[in-house]
């Protein structure tokens, strides 16, 4: 190929010829929704070659090439080992605001391991433990975030290889024709093998009058928990009462089931610290009088039931932003919108009708 490009003397071949791979290379990387390190070092390598004007060659390509083939095997002969890059998941969950009571939860079962792990090279038997979950809670509450999280514990602690997360519910599990459901279900589950299968509103496989085709897929769920006991590891999440009458209906299921997670509702000053984290994330500064406003309006959404918790705090920054590009377009006609007119909230921007909007739950986000 180098000689070709000699031969042609055509420097935009040789740019045109990096740019297609870059493409073709793009395109897979992305097919699982995530960019890997190192899938991002072999993109990296691409653009340059393919926007430089420099007569490299293939040689020098190749030899590149090489050295990033080695860092990845490197970094599959350690598949625990993280990059510099990465971030340390025990520390990643000391962040997150409130949660409390799910931090030392989490923390003591990453110390369980870590004390099992320590008997093992001692010659000692380790405590024999099912590591699968049930995290109880409001939508909200941050149940799936933990659970990503918690995945990736579990990848640096070696209990798992890749420790990615996996998320449906009943509608990813169950199929509409006798028979389906089981093939249905092992797909979900073999896409979750070294990784964690997050369940979300587990309790419906079971609920309703027309539970056949539910029960399948937690007849299917079980006998695969079984089967690849070390290589999958499922959380069953959803509201408390209803996980305890689905776990009640279900003894295979609540024992092979060692962990309960219960993720309380925030309170108002858990949310407000929510809400300028969102706001901050996506580049907007929060005045003392906005804080204050929006945490007299959490101090209210949160005596109601089933209020949304977070999903609440997004709904509301979301409809904020729509009302402060109204107001940012009639303050300035005919004029030059500024930077701070873009990054600033007025009180004004959060005047909404809680009691009207509450009598349409699903709008605001308060329910899946």
């Amino acid at each position: 190929m180098n000689e070709v490009f000699k031969a042609c003397n055509a420097e935009d071949l040789r740019t045109q010829y990096f740019s297609l791979l870059y493409r073709f290379f793009s395109v897979i990387a992305k097919a699982d929704d995530h960019i890997t390190p190192e899938e991002g070092k072999w993109l990296e390598m691409l653009m340059s070659y393919s926007s430089t004007s420099k007569d490299y060659g293939l040689e020098v390509f190749e030899k590149k090439a090489s050295v990033v083939e080695k860092q990845t095997k490197e970094k599959q002969a350690t598949p625990n080992a993280k990059s510099d890059d990465e971030t340390n998941p025990l520390e990643e969950l000391q962040t997150l605001i409130g949660l409390s009571e799910v931090k030392e939860e989490v923390s003591a079962l990453a110390n369980f391991v870590k004390i099992q792990q320590e008997r093992e090279r001692k010659g000692m038997k380790a405590v024999g433990l099912s590591y699968h979950c049930v995290f109880t809670g409001n939508p909200g509450t941050g149940k799936t975030t933990v659970a990503r999280i918690l995945a990736a514990i579990y990848r640096d602690l070696g209990i798992l290889k890749k420790g990615h997360l996996v998320e449906t519910d009943r509608s990813g599990l169950v199929a509409e024709y006798v028979g389906q459901t089981a093939v249905k279900t092992n797909k979900i589950i073999d896409s979750a093998l070294d990784g964690v299968l997050f369940i979300d509103e587990a309790y419906s496989l079971s609920d309703g009058e027309h539970t056949t085709f539910g029960d399948e897929a937690i007849n299917t769920i079980v006998q695969e928990m079984e089967n690849n006991r070390d290589s999958v590891i499922v959380i069953f999440a959803g509201y408390p009462d209803k996980m305890k009458a689905f776990l009640d209906r279900n003894e295979g299921l609540r024992s092979r089931i060692a962990f309960h997670v219960d993720f309380p509702d925030y309170t108002a000053d858990e949310l407000t610290e929510i809400f300028k984290l969102m706001a901050k994330r996506r580049g907007y500064e929060i005045s003392d009088d906005v804080a204050a406003h929006c945490k007299k309006i959490f101090k209210r959404v949160a005596k109601k039931k089933n209020f949304g918790n977070g999903r609440f705090v997004r709904t509301l920054l979301e409809q904020a932003w729509l009302k402060q590009s109204q107001r940012i377009i009639k303050e300035n006609e005919g004029g030059s919108v500024t930077r701070e007119d873009l990054t600033r909230f007025k009180v004004e921007d959060f005047d909404v009708n809680l009691d009207k909007k509450f009598r349409d739950e699903r709008k605001l986000g308060f329910t899946r």
